[in-house]
Order: structure tokens, then sequence, then C-alpha cells
């Protein structure tokens, strides 16, 4: 019984420290697609838009996870 629980604590661990991982680097790939859209189209604001779309991404993903993890 304490080892399940001892489990279930290391997974928990584990998935929560890899969240900040997966939103950083989210919301980095988005600004870098959007600062090359910018420059591919010559326009100026692609990049915020991306960005902010990979903002609003990285929550959803974030929100989804931690919902899927109080269901187990």
């Amino acid at each position: 019984m304490v080892k399940n629980k001892e489990k279930k604590a290391l997974k928990n661990w584990a998935v929560f420290s890899s969240i900040g991982l997966q939103m950083g680097l989210t919301i980095f790939l988005g600004n870098v697609l959007g600062a090359w859209l910018d420059q591919k189209f010559e326009t100026s604001f692609l990049e915020e838009t991306t960005t902010l779309i990979a903002v609003f991404a990285s929550m959803f993903l974030i929100i989804y996870r931690v919902n899927r993890l109080n269901k187990e």
C-alpha cells in the first residue's frame, strides 16, 4: 500500500516538473515560428499572434494534463 503511494507521488512529481518545461518550450517555439512567418511574409503581427496562440495552447495542455491526473 505504501509503495503504491510512493510510486504515484513520484509519477506526479515527474509530471508536474515537466509542465514548466513544456509550457516554456511551446511558447518559445510559437514565438520563433511567428518571427519566421513575419520575415517570410513581410508582416509585423504574426509573431505576436502565434505567441499568443502558443500561450493559450500551453495553458490548455496544462489544464488537460492536471485534470487527467486528478481522475487517476
